[in-house]
Formats: structure tokens, sequence, C-alpha cells
């Protein structure tokens, strides 16, 4: 059992125990039912307390039985907090620390409640593409108001006790506890305060109105739908809801369970559900265990004050960590300085930061000329030019001051780390650290494995990684890792899809249109178009057999570098960042069509986005196979993250498994037929070919 029963004079304490946060499994829900049995036998109990064992009260349904025929087997949470209500003795919950989703449920169901103050109370099964099933969205509008009720429940965000218990005519709290430390106590004084009490307190039995009633209702319907975009959980949040003030609490509570169940077979709650599993598993590298001792990082340097230099410095910064940063030219360092005030200037200016934080922040900066300066640095992130000579200048003069056991990081996005380590006498203490511009505010964190990279540098750099608030991903070294070697293959496509027929506007409305934020020639005018070229030129060199589309080198040669030359693929104004289509840019298209002897077609939508993503999940297979990426949900982290896939969708290889990897197959297969695209690059990677086969997915 993970609950556990004690009596404590006339009070039986259930104490939930499931670590992490008392999660709600099979165990822990058996448990609770039979606490309640053996008190409800017990002459000598007049009240129960339940409560929960170390950091929370519960956080909700266990993840663990996710997706499992545990979370379905009896008794369902619905059925224990019947058992809660119809209980001959009154039920007091008593909540600290975390008090969320299903664990709010079950306090609901109790009657009554006792929190300490600082407990974190919400319900973020939105967030999953849900709503709470055990009653949640009945009971909750009847102890604090239907407009907080929704606000709560519609957004998921977590509110405090505190806040709660001072909102005036609440219910859901009886007692607020003077302090975490006295809820105990407290909690057993109420429990025998209330033993002879009677009738026992319902919440179900409390009334529900609001006094708008329809207006209220479709005034907050209109403004969702602007805000939940492809998600259909919001709106059936406030259906559930609505459902709570017109109905019996019977019915509303059978209301709430269709809408749940038709809500957990929607594509974007299965897509949501598989991020959730996805971030907490990416962490998790197989042979590296968790208990692998981690090296102290007091003290950072940063090599190159440029524009990801400096936003590289921010992340420490903004965790409290020092950083020296260091640049080979006054004017260079002075103007990467200047950059990171204005950026933090900026952030106060808006109210995201205090200036004292942005004091602190800066305080903690140190800028230099000498590599001798950084010394004493327990991490150095090299961020200097994409050029493998310049890299390896770099990694022979910090070879040379860093001391024994200092972890060296290059923030390379595609070169070849094992190369960049050979530069060094400590290979196993040097790896990746690819971060994603702007760099004080993307998520991802591509932490490149070297194949000498010590077990200790991963796990001190993937702790580090949460430490900064990124999400970071394990890759082996290949030519671009797992999201530039896949994106690779989804530009080469956008840009045979121009050489056939298509604009680009066409086709960044295509993938707009999809869920994209921005379309493949808005992301490249806006990285810099000079980019792709330098990797084109590379190429030309090293894999002269890669066919590409012609067009974006004219464009390069033209210096039509994107928004920071004021025109790329789009031309903009001074100023804006607006993507105005460009007669030029179309002119040159056609040139080129005419130099190729090609005659454009009209090219539907669907095949412009079936050709970019399927790119991507062809690719992404191959580096499952190559090792490159051990899990295909770290691959869609990867996109989610760093690149910008909708996030209803799920990622490139989950999204491949709702398409159904035969059908994915059969439309790659016709691709391979066309003329003027890459037929070699169509031949499906032998693992998504063995699995389609087979009628799986990618694990």
């Amino acid at each position: 059992m993970s609950a556990e029963y004690a009596v404590h004079g006339p009070v039986a304490v259930i104490t939930l125990a499931n670590p992490p946060v008392n999660g709600l499994g099979l165990a822990t829900r058996q448990g609770i039912a039979d606490g309640l049995a053996r008190a409800q036998a017990d002459a000598a109990v007049t009240a129960i307390v339940i409560t929960g064992a170390g950091s929370a009260f519960s956080g909700g349904a266990d993840i663990k039985e996710f997706g499992t025929g545990k979370s379905l087997q009896e008794p369902s949470l619905s059925s224990v907090i019947a058992a809660i209500e119809n209980a001959s003795k009154p039920v007091i919950a008593a909540l600290h620390s975390v008090a969320m989703g299903g664990g709010l449920e079950l306090a609901l169901g109790c009657h009554y409640r006792i929190a300490a103050p600082g407990c974190s109370i919400a319900f973020p099964e939105v967030r999953l593409g849900l709503l709470p099933g055990a009653g949640g969205t009945q009971r909750l509008p009847r102890v604090v108001g239907v407009e907080a009720a929704l606000n709560t429940i519609v957004s998921g965000e977590t509110v405090k006790s505190e806040f709660i218990g001072a909102m005036p005519g609440q219910k859901l709290f009886d007692k607020m506890s003077a302090s975490a430390e006295s809820l105990a106590a407290e909690a057993l004084a109420l429990a025998q305060s209330v033993a002879g009490v009677r009738p026992l307190p319902l919440v179900r039995n409390l009334p529900c109105k609001h006094p708008a009633g329809d207006a209220y209702f479709q005034f907050t319907r209109n403004m969702i739908k602007g805000m939940a975009g492809k998600f259909p959980a919001p709106a059936r949040c406030v259906d559930a809801i609505e459902a709570a003030t017109r109905r019996s609490f019977d019915d509303g509570v059978q209301v709430e369970r269709a809408i749940f169940i038709e809500l957990m077979w929607t594509p974007e709650s299965r897509a949501l559900r598989h991020l959730f599993m996805a971030e907490r598993a990416v962490s998790k590298i197989a042979d590296v265990p968790a208990d692998t001792p981690r090296r102290e990082i007091r003290a950072v340097a940063v090599i190159g004050a440029g524009t990801m230099g400096g936003g590289i410095a921010m992340n420490f910064l903004n965790a409290g960590i020092p950083v020296k940063i260091l640049e080979t030219r006054q004017e260079a360092l002075d103007r990467g300085m200047a950059t990171m005030r204005k950026n933090y200037e900026s952030q106060v200016k808006k109210g995201k930061l205090t200036q004292e934080q942005y004091t602190q922040r800066m305080a903690l900066l140190s800028p230099t000329l000498d590599y001798a300066d950084l010394k004493d640095a327990d991490l150095f992130i090299e961020a200097v030019f994409e050029e493998m000579g310049v890299k390896e200048a770099v990694f022979r003069q910090l070879d040379a001051v860093a001391k024994p056991g200092a972890i060296l990081a290059s923030n390379t996005s595609t070169l070849d780390v094992d190369r960049i380590a050979a530069c060094t006498r400590r290979p196993q203490d040097v790896l990746g650290m690819h971060f994603f511009s702007p760099a004080n505010v993307m998520k991802l964190l591509e932490v490149v494995r070297g194949k000498q990279t010590a077990k200790d540098v991963l796990a001190t750099v993937m702790a580090l990684g949460k430490r900064i608030k990124k999400t970071c991903v394990l890759s082996g070294v290949c030519d671009g890792f797992i999201g530039n070697r896949m994106l690779e293959q989804y530009v080469r496509q956008a840009g045979f899809l121009l050489d056939e027929g298509c604009t680009p506007q066409q086709v960044d409305q295509a993938m707009e249109s999809f869920g994209f934020a921005m379309g493949p020639f808005r992301v490249s005018d806006l990285a810099g178009n000079d980019i792709g070229w330098a990797i084109r030129k590379r190429r030309a060199v090293e894999r002269a057999e890669m066919k590409y589309s012609r067009t974006a080198d004219k464009l390069c040669e033209l210096g039509r570098f994107g928004q920071k030359t004021g025109a790329g693929w789009y031309d903009y104004q001074a100023g804006k960042r607006d993507a105005i289509p460009s007669a030029l840019v179309e002119t040159l298209i056609e040139d080129q069509r005419k130099e190729l002897g090609i005659t454009p077609r009209k090219i539907a939508e669907e095949e412009i986005v079936q050709r970019l993503v399927f790119a991507l999940i062809n690719e992404g297979a191959h580096i499952l196979e190559d090792g490159i990426a051990s899990k295909s949900s770290d691959i869609d982290m990867v996109y989610i993250t760093g690149y910008g896939f909708p996030l209803h969708r799920g990622g490139p290889m989950h999204y491949a498994g709702e398409l159904g990897l035969f059908n994915v197959v059969l439309a790659m297969e016709r691709f391979a037929k066309n003329p003027l695209d890459d037929a070699a690059f169509w031949k499906p990677a032998p693992l998504l070919a063995k699995l389609a086969a087979q009628g799986k997915v990618f694990d």
C-alpha cells in the first residue's frame, strides 16, 4: 500500500505515501479506501484526517500509470471520493505544499479542508488537453464561485492557498493553519471539534449559479476561442462548468465525464500527454545512473561576446552564477556588454525584472580580453564563429588555461565535437552545448556527447541545464546533431518546391497553416540566409552528391541575407519585421526554372506539408538508427522546443504515428517518382520501413 494508517486518540490519519508527489495510483487509491473502511469500523475513531507525506498532499494522477490498465481499475478516484462523501464520520483533508488535479478533487470530496500557507492549488489538466475528470469542474465553482473556478480550470495556473483563503465567501478552506509545521496538530484539533457535527457538509450540496448566466458563458467562449488555438479542451471546460450551473450535481458529473472521455481520444490530448511524458524522460540517459556524481559549477567562462555568447551568459547570470566573458577586441567586448545591458533594461521597462535584479545580475558579469583571467572557471563555453579552424584554436587556448576537472563545451551547431576534443589533452572533459538563438529565451539545449565524454560531465551538464531552465536533449556526434541534421532535409524540400512551382510565401503559408510559428523562408530570413549558404559550400566539398536547389545560393550572391540586410526571400522595411513578397525574388525563381527547363506546376498545400514534414520524419528515423538520439520522444522535444513544430501535433515522430507509418511510407514512395526531387532521399529509412511493415509506431 502507498497510503499509511495511524490512530491519534479518536482521530484516524490516512497519509498518502507515493513519492515524489503522492500520485493517486491504484495502490494509493486502494490504501485510502481501506483506511476509510478501517476507520469506519473502529468505534473509538470519531473523525478521519487525510494528508500527504513528504513534499505534497497530492499532485494528482500517478504518471507512471498513464496508458496502463491500472488507471482504469477500481477503486477509481471517483469511487474513493464517493466513499468519503458517504462516510458516517467526518473526513478532513489537511493540505500542504501541493494539491493539484486529482489531489484537489480528493480534497473537495472531503467534508472539511484545512490548508497550510504556501500550498500550490491547481487543476492543470487542460495542459494535457483534458479537464478534471472526478468532479472538479462541478465542485470547484461551488466553493470559490463560477468565475474564479473557470479561470483556474481553463488556465491550468497555480494559485497559492493563502490567496484563496483571503477570498470573500470562499468555501474551499474551512481553516488556514498558522504554518506548515503546525498543520498536523491543527488538523487533529479541527477533526475533534467537528466530530459530533451532523449532518456532514458536502460540497456537492452547495448552490452553483452565475448571475449573468448565458451572457457570461457566451462572453467567455468568445474570449477562449481566440486564445485556445487548435486545442479543444479550454472551450470544453467552459461547457462542463456551465453544466454545473444548470443541472443537478449528478447530471453535471455525467456531462464532465463524457467530455473527459471525448477529450482523451483527441489527437491534441494524445500529443500533449506524449510531450508530458517525453519531457520527463528526456533527462534520463541509459548508461548514466541518476546517482552519478556531479562536478560543482560555481563559475562559468564564455568565449565570444556576440549575439550567442551574450545570450548564453545571460542564462547563467539569471541563475545567479558568475560569468566571465572574453572577446579578442575591446570594441567587440563593449558591444556585447551593451547588448546584454539593453536586453536587461528592456525587461525592467516591461516589468519582468526589477532594477535590483538587473543590478545584481550585471554585477556577476566580468568582461576580459585575456584568457588567463578565465583560469578559475568550472565550465567554459565557446561561442565563436562556426568554423572548425577557429574553434580548434580556441580549444587549444582553453586547454592551456583551464584547471583540471573543468568542463570544456562548444556551442557548435553542426561541427564534429570529437575533432574539437582532440585538440585538447582532456577529451573526457569536452562536450557540445548547442544553445538556440536567442539563447537567453529559447528552451532547447542540445547536449552533444563525444566518444570520450565522461559520464560525470554529462550528468553535471544535464543537471545544470535544468538549473538554467533549459530542456536538455542528449545527442550523439554527427553533422548537425539532431535538430539541424533534420532541418537540412526540410529546407532542401522547400527549395525543390520553389523550382517546381511554389513561391516562398505559398510554402510559408502552408507550413504556418499546419501549425509552425513561421514557414521555412521566413525562418531563414530571420536566422540569416548566409548561414545555410556556408553549409552548402561545405557540403559541395564534403558531400558533392547531395542535391540542392540553386535558388538559395543565387539569392545570397545578391547579398540578400535576410532581415539583417533588409532583403532576403522577402523585402523588409527599416525597423519592421513584416515579410513583404519580393518581385525580384519571384523573377530570380522564374529564371532558375527556365535555366533548368522546368515548367512550373500548381502544387497543393497538402503536398507542401507532407514533403517538408515527412522529410523530418525520415531523417529522424535515420538518426534513431545511427544512435544519435536514443528515443524518438527526444527528437520530438527538440522540434517542439527548438524549431517551432506545432505543439498540438506532438513533434514529428509522434505525428508520424498519428498518421500511420504505412501511410507515410506510401507518400514517400510517391515523392521518389518525382524526377525533380531527390529520389535517393525518399527511400524510407530501414527503421521506418520495418515499423511500417509491422504496423507499429516509433517508441
